[in-house]
């Protein structure tokens, strides 16, 4: 109170020249003995003041203006009137009780001691956000937690499991989730079960240059009269010619009767000793001992598909959708006997009049018996002919027969695709026998 009443007793005169001097804060309040926030305080309202009596000097300072003033008189009473604020800036103490009371916010302006208790206070958050609730497990009890899940009891076992378990032991450790929440704050929430690890199958890759050079078999179903009753059809086919080297129907699946089969397509056909390989899926009786050990006298090389991968064996099964597509197959055969005789049809069929889309038109009988050069020869003679009578017709020039594919791949790599596309586009000889050459 002091201060301000001794800044009501400074007169006008005295207060305007500090405030407009160029004088440091400090200094004019030691020279006013007043406080920095009295001084900002009475600052804002003498500054009011100020501009007036600035504006009143530099009326004074032009005559013109000064003559324009003096036919104005309202604008001379409104100048005469502002001393009021001056008075009314006076006459508020309160206001300057108010500013008295603020030292905070200077001292807060110079040193902000204020956010320093702020971040003493911070280490309390802290704490706070460390504790907790009630129903928490203690670090122990976590820890207890932790040892049981990863003991070697129950290292593989789903937290439902060890949780069921110890119920039934009479333990209760937690709950099922708050397992959970521990197993993932240690990455370990995934899958703890012990999983089937299955090897690593190779993609079969199988070249056939000449017939009995590779042989496919496999077996399919045929239904019976009576529903849930088949019968087994055996089937060895020669991938290059596509001819049915030995086929049997038989009332079940046997590797004894897959044995005989084989054993007989084999002295039929003249095979010896390593010139033959025998490809086909996984079945029980393909993977059997006895056709194993049969092979091995044989001197036949076996392999086999990937597990699941129809692809690997697509001769085999692409014959028996001929088989099964032919507009005589029944839907039912009646005995094995009956199964036996349409067989016997089919495949004398399949072997010597079917022209396969795959063999130029051939039949599998032709190409198995080597007697494609000889047909072929024959056809573009016949093109010839007709070409010779109406050339007009053949807008291309002289017909030609196509050869049959040199070789027949079970998943050919990626360099005999390449080659392939590449050999008809080849027009020198000795270019084309070189990528021949290396496609095979």
């Amino acid at each position: 109170m002091n201060a301000i009443a001794a800044m009501t007793t400074i007169d006008q005169a005295q207060l305007l020249p500090l405030v407009t001097a160029p004088l440091p804060i400090a200094t004019a309040c030691r020279a006013l003995g007043i406080s920095r926030a009295t001084w900002y305080r009475y600052q804002n309202g003498q500054a009011q003041i100020h501009q007036v009596v600035v504006k009143s000097e530099q009326a004074d300072t032009v005559p013109v203006k000064s003559e324009q003033a003096d036919t104005v008189p309202v604008k001379s009473e409104q100048a005469d009137t502002v001393p009021v604020k001056s008075e009314q800036a006076d006459t508020e103490p309160v206001k300057s009780e108010q500013a008295d009371t603020e030292p905070v916010k200077s001292e807060q302006a110079d040193t902000e001691p204020v956010k320093s208790e702020q971040a003493d206070t911070e280490p309390v958050k802290s704490e706070q956000a460390e504790r907790v609730g009630p129903r928490a497990l203690s670090p122990d009890e976590r820890q207890a937690v932790r040892e049981v899940l990863y003991s070697e009891r129950f290292v593989d076992h789903a937290p439902a499991e060890v949780y069921a378990t110890l119920l039934d032991e009479g333990v209760y450790l937690c709950s099922i989730r708050t397992m959970y929440r521990l197993l993932k704050e240690e990455s370990s929430s995934g899958e703890r079960r012990r999983q089937a690890s299955h090897p690593a199958y190779a993609r079969p890759e199988l070249l056939a240059t000449r017939p009995n050079e590779l042989w496919s078999w496999d077996i399919t179903k045929l239904r019976g009269e009576i529903k849930g009753s088949y019968f087994h059809l055996y089937v060895i086919l020669d991938v290059f010619s596509r001819y049915t080297v030995g086929w049997m129907v038989a009332s079940h699946e046997s590797a004894v009767l897959a044995e005989q089969l084989i054993a007989e397509s084999a002295f039929k056909q003249g095979i010896s000793t390593g010139q033959l390989t025998l490809h086909a899926d996984r079945g029980s009786s393909m993977r059997s001992k006895p056709v194993a050990l049969l092979l091995e006298d044989l001197g036949i090389t076996k392999t086999h598909s990937r597990p699941h991968v129809s692809n690997d064996n697509p001769f085999s099964e692409s014959a028996f959708k001929t088989l099964k597509y032919r507009p005589s197959f029944p839907a039912r055969f009646a005995s094995i006997e009956e199964a036996r005789a349409f067989c016997v049809e089919f495949f004398g069929w399949y072997n010597q009049e079917h022209h396969h889309g795959g063999l130029a038109l051939l039949t599998p009988s032709m190409v198995h018996h080597g007697q494609a050069s000889s047909v072929i020869a024959a056809r573009n003679a016949t093109l010839a002919v007709a070409f010779a009578l109406h050339p007009e017709r053949f807008a291309k020039g002289l017909p030609v027969h196509p050869r049959v594919p040199d070789a027949v791949w079970i998943n050919p790599p990626v360099l005999a695709l390449v080659l392939d596309s590449a050999l008809p586009a080849v027009t020198d000889d000795k270019c084309r026998v070189s990528l021949e050459a290396k496609r095979v």
